[in-house]
């Protein structure tokens, strides 16, 4: 009949819908080397704040970017994991999963607490958590800072939410992420720490947000190009400067006066009407005719002789000007130091011991700066400091 399709045009249409589909699921080269890059700078900066959270060297190799589904992560993590899920608030929108082993985690908590890493028996508890999230939150802020820089606009990103993922159990994919339901982004690299940590890491992202990013980036060196290709022109446009233009005979330089043109010899007499000192006047180039040189007055400087002791500084009424300036007095009874672990073991009665010894007197410091010694007295209901020693 009229106005109705055959089988094969259905069919045709058909393929058409499921080859676009799956362009919209796919990543160009040019987009995976984008992605790369921007992964590679970001994660190297987010690097370089692990190794101050964990004080251990810490290396990251060059990203790898592909396509992944759910079924491949649960083929890679077999064992309990970490998932990250950090959203963008500002700049992009979307968000990324970081998928971390257990035996990663707990040496970074571990490290994180003072210890030597080792320290990696037991199960994934709130403190290993809450240690991770705080890790990463300041690791992806600085990555999030240098992708402000590639990307010329503010970024910032929401709190990481942190969850313990058995892959030997069925999970909801959709529950952690929405985008994790279907064919995703998979950006992988390997991450050492010292000699304890050695294993690989994934990031993953949205195909949305991964070509969101791509054509900011774009954007971005376009713009780059379009303000650089300006710049050279005004630069160019400025410093072009005017053909130097004849000078007329009749406005001769100052000096040049009465003075033979380059190769030309003088017209009529001697100059003044007669000969200068009994010579004739040379008809000979310009230029081949010294200068005079200009005498230069030198005097050695002269600086006013101060009085001993009249320094204009320390009178009295230049003091008097800042006497109503308030100051910090400080009375420090002590001080020790302590891991976070131990901090964490703080409850009511803890008694902490400090390095001052008892009788020892105690330091009093104005403005942050030691100035004093003294010794605890009681006036009344209220603590006090009696001034023992002056430091000079």
């Amino acid at each position: 009949m009229d106005g109705m399709l055959s089988q094969e045009e259905i069919n045709a249409l058909l393929n058409e819908t499921e080859d676009a589909g799956a362009g919209e699921q796919s990543l160009s080269d040019a987009e995976k080397d984008a992605i790369g890059e921007v992964a590679n700078i970001s994660m190297g900066t987010a690097a370089t704040t692990l190794f101050s959270l964990v004080n251990r060297k810490v290396d990251i190799s060059t990203p790898v970017v592909s396509s992944a589904t759910w079924e491949d992560i649960v083929a890679t993590y077999e064992r309990p994991c970490v998932f990250i899920r950090i959203a963008y608030t500002v700049g992009l929108d979307g968000s990324n999963v970081l998928v971390l082993k257990e035996h990663d985690v707990k040496v970074i908590t571990d490290l994180m607490m003072g210890g030597d890493g080792t320290n990696i028996d037991g199960e994934l508890g709130e403190l290993h958590l809450s240690a991770i999230s705080e890790a990463m939150n300041q690791m992806m802020g600085s990555a999030a800072t240098s992708l402000s820089s590639m990307l010329n606009k503010m970024i910032d990103i929401s709190p990481p939410e942190a969850d313990v993922i058995d892959m030997s159990e069925t999970v909801d994919a959709g529950e952690i992420d929405s985008f994790l339901a279907g064919e995703f982004v998979m950006i992988s690299f390997r991450m050492e720490i010292g000699d304890l940590v050695n294993s690989n890491i994934m990031q993953l992202y949205p195909f949305s947000f991964a070509r969101e990013m791509c054509s900011s980036i774009t954007q971005n060196m376009e713009n780059d190009v379009m303000a650089t290709a300006s710049a050279s022109q005004d630069s160019a446009a400025s410093t072009a400067a005017p053909a130097p233009q004849p000078m007329p005979e009749q406005q001769a330089m100052p000096g040049q006066m009465g003075q033979p043109m380059m190769g030309q010899p003088m017209m009529g007499g001697p100059m003044m009407g007669g000969p200068m000192g009994g010579q004739p006047m040379m008809g000979g180039p310009m230029m081949a005719q010294p200068m005079m040189s200009q005498a230069v007055n030198v005097q050695p400087a002269q600086f006013q002789a101060f009085a001993p002791g009249a320094n204009p500084a320390m009178q009295s009424e230049n003091i008097d000007l800042i006497m109503d300036v308030p100051l910090d007095v400080t009375v420090e009874l002590g001080r020790t130091s302590k891991s976070i672990q131990e901090i964490l073991d703080f409850v009511p009665g803890t008694i902490i011991e400090l390095n001052k010894i008892a009788g020892e007197p105690i330091d009093v410091l104005v403005n942050g700066k030691y100035v004093a010694k003294g010794e605890v007295v009681v006036i009344e209901e209220s603590f006090g400091v009696r001034i023992t020693e002056i430091i000079k």
